[in-house]
């Protein structure tokens, strides 16, 4: 109806749900059926959700999905996954010596800049109608076209062998999985996501959203934005 209240919420999403999942979370706090969002979070990442509540702000969500991100990103070295993340098969592990931080922070600094990247099998980018993550569990793996990305800042946050805290502020389209296995095999020892906040879409920071537990039926409209 036109006269619902619209606006946007930035919802910092928990580990778990999917982002579909936040949809249905504010469909029964607002009893608004239109709602989406802007750049989907895997399951097991945290952090930052556009939320669009409304015709009219789900028709604004196009312009924050070409936005730049921001994400802290912790990796398991040692060791490849299937999917490049925790979810995954563990495979190909590492049985040399523990990598010091020096050519750490030299290979993690290698990656700023203007690249080409090569999107996951388990994504749900779509390719010729299938979405990849189908083929990937079917056990089919095809070929992808790399991706022009921009990883815009990369530095270590944190480093105890075998994980690795890193802060990546990055073009739309990355992905941060496939950033951690590429950084694996770079220091010869593989990676693997093991967790995923993403903190920054655009000039909207996670520190100015509101988790689940602090929106509810009596104060959500109050937490609308226009932005």
């Amino acid at each position: 109806m036109e006269n619902q209240p619209s606006g946007f919420i930035l919802l910092d999403k928990p580990a778990g749900p999917t982002s579909f999942g936040m949809v249905a979370f504010l469909r029964r706090t607002t009893g608004i059926k239109k709602i989406g969002h802007a750049g989907t979070l895997d399951p097991f990442a945290t952090g930052l959700l556009i939320m669009g509540i409304g015709r009219q702000a789900t028709r604004q969500l196009d312009s924050f999905l070409k936005q730049s991100k921001e994400y802290e990103a912790t990796l398991r070295l040692g060791a490849t996954t299937d999917t490049f993340d925790t979810e995954g098969q563990v495979k190909n592990v590492y049985t040399g010596e523990e990598i010091k931080i020096k050519e750490i922070k030299k290979v993690v600094a290698s990656f700023k800049g203007k690249q080409k990247q090569t999107p996951p099998m388990f994504s749900a980018k779509k390719i010729d109608g299938k979405k990849l993550y189908e083929l990937a569990r079917a056990g089919k793996e095809i070929f992808r076209e790399p991706a022009n990305i921009e990883i815009i800042k990369i530095k270590v946050l944190k480093y105890k062998w075998p994980e690795l805290k890193i802060v990546v502020a990055c073009s739309s389209g990355t992905y941060i999985r496939s950033l951690a296995n590429d950084i694996g095999a770079q220091l010869g020892c593989g990676a693997y996501l093991i967790a995923l906040r993403r903190t920054k879409i655009g000039r909207f920071n996670v520190k100015s959203a509101f988790t689940t537990a602090k929106i509810n039926p009596k104060n959500w409209q109050k937490l609308l934005k226009n932005l």
